[in-house]
């Protein structure tokens, strides 16, 4: 396990910076709540951070988050003592964390989480990949560092995601007084697949979360997979407790957002765009290669190729927002998407009919007001570790909507029963879910949003988090 001290007996002495009292919660994540953007006239522009992780850390107010600064403002931001109360934004180098992020943690761990490696030609660990790696352990180090100086004795740690694995493991030896908990938001690879990092690596990341008291998963089946990994490649799990939190929708924000003026507005935008009496297929992702958006493109052609008794009687609303464009492979996915969506409005639209309506720039409220609008939604990952689109639209929908999902979603242990459920990479069974879906009798269709809805919010964001917190302390 790599460290930067030697484990000490007692809390370190320093106090807490900037003359802050000891924190008994500490929150870390690569992404704080709060950002910050530096305009042209050298001021600094706060930007409020939203998601379920924002969201269910609210319900602790007395906290710390500690979280990594990711922009020229952040830094900035830093640098002239800007900030939040409870919030420690870290100015780590950046190229250490460029890194640490793009080269590791989204461009190795992500892709092998979500099984995503073209294996004949990738992964590739060579020096290069050393090098990065090492950036790493830099980075985690420097949270472990930051949270051993800021915690009270005796205090709960939550570590957050794949970012910051190696940081419990890290933290443990600083300060062997605290609780810590990881908690991962993504999928766990099968063992196999683990394997394919180097083994002092596949060891390293095991060890780093196994210095948590207890490390949580979003659903059983992940939980099951780091456990069979620590078996085959460690032994066991040690002492480490193993936890299971399915993050749920935020049904209250959810239906107040949803009913603002910008959001009726989008609403009449779209049905503009979609034209009288058809149908909406609606998907809303970010062009993450593990969304599997180009297959659900594909399965949408199938539907109109083999059943055209669908021509001018439905759309496909798919809201795909550019994500990592810095890394190559994802801007030549968000390219084929567009290449995609084109090539069937091509092929197929008409004077009046558009069959794909394509939307890249995000907004929040265009996509509350899709969920509003749709009558099919189509959630198909090839891997995710849950899903919260799953859970809103059922939760938001005006009139009932059928969930088109795919089994390898975190989400369908919770929502499968009540979904039309689909393998992500059989396009022509998505096809023919996408025409049972479109079909399926209002009351029906009804009756399962009903359930779908009530399943998704079991778990509401700020529950989630204090479930977490408080299993941690009694551990």
């Amino acid at each position: 396990m790599v460290s930067a001290h030697e484990a000490q007996p007692e809390a370190p002495s320093a106090a807490p910076s900037e003359g802050r009292p000891a924190a008994q919660v500490l929150v870390a994540s690569n992404r704080g709540p709060v950002s910050y953007t530096l305009a042209v006239d050298g001021t600094l522009e706060a930007r409020r951070g939203g998601g379920g992780l924002v969201s269910g850390l609210s319900a602790v107010k007395d906290k710390l988050w500690v979280c990594s600064a990711l922009g020229d403002g952040d830094r900035e931001a830093v640098r002239r003592g800007v900030g939040e109360q409870g919030v420690r934004m870290l100015d780590i180098d950046e190229d250490v964390h460029t890194d640490a992020y793009h080269g590791i943690a989204n461009s190795v761990l992500w892709f092998v989480h979500h099984m995503l490696y073209q294996t004949p030609l990738e992964p590739v660990f060579d020096a290069e990949f050393r090098r990065q790696w090492a950036s790493f352990e830099t980075y985690n180090r420097a949270f472990a560092e930051a949270l051993a100086e800021e915690a009270g004795r005796g205090a709960a740690v939550l570590v957050q995601d794949y970012h910051l694995a190696l940081v419990p493991g890290m933290l443990r030896e600083l300060r062997p007084d605290l609780r810590i908990g990881h908690f991962s938001h993504t999928p766990w690879a099968p063992v196999d697949y683990f394997r394919l990092l180097p083994d002092d690596i596949a060891e390293q990341v095991l060890r780093g979360i196994l210095g948590a008291d207890r490390a949580a998963f979003l659903t059983r089946r992940w939980a099951d997979a780091f456990v069979d990994c620590c078996n085959r490649i460690l032994g066991g799990t040690g002492h480490t407790e193993i936890g299971v939190h399915g993050l749920g929708a935020d049904a209250d924000f959810l239906h107040g957002r949803a009913h603002e003026a910008d959001v009726d507005e989008r609403m009449a935008a779209l049905r503009e765009q979609i034209g009288p009496g058809r149908r909406t297929i609606v998907r809303v992702d970010r062009t993450e290669l593990s969304k599997n958006i180009v297959r659900g493109l594909f399965a949408y052609r199938e539907l109109l190729e083999e059943r055209p008794e669908w021509h001018e009687r439905v759309v496909h609303v798919a809201f795909a927002y550019p994500s990592r464009q810095d890394l190559a492979v994802y801007r030549e996915y968000t390219a084929e998407v567009q290449r995609v969506a084109d090539e069937i409005n091509t092929v197929y639209g008409t004077a009046g009919w558009t069959p794909v309506v394509l939307h890249v720039k995000d907004d929040f409220a265009r996509s509350l007001a899709a969920y509003r609008l749709a009558d099919v939604a189509l959630v198909n990952p090839v891997r995710d570790g849950m899903n919260l689109v799953a859970k809103e639209v059922p939760v938001v929908s005006d009139h009932g909507c059928v969930l088109v999902l795919s089994r390898e979603a975190g989400a369908y242990e919770e929502l499968g029963g009540d979904a039309v459920v689909v393998n992500p990479y059989d396009v022509s069974a998505t096809a023919a879910a996408l025409h049972e879906a479109l079909t399926m009798a209002d009351d029906e269709r009804a009756a399962r949003t009903r359930r779908l809805a009530a399943a998704a919010v079991a778990l509401p964001p700020q529950q989630w988090f204090l479930d977490q917190l408080d299993a941690l302390r009694r551990t």
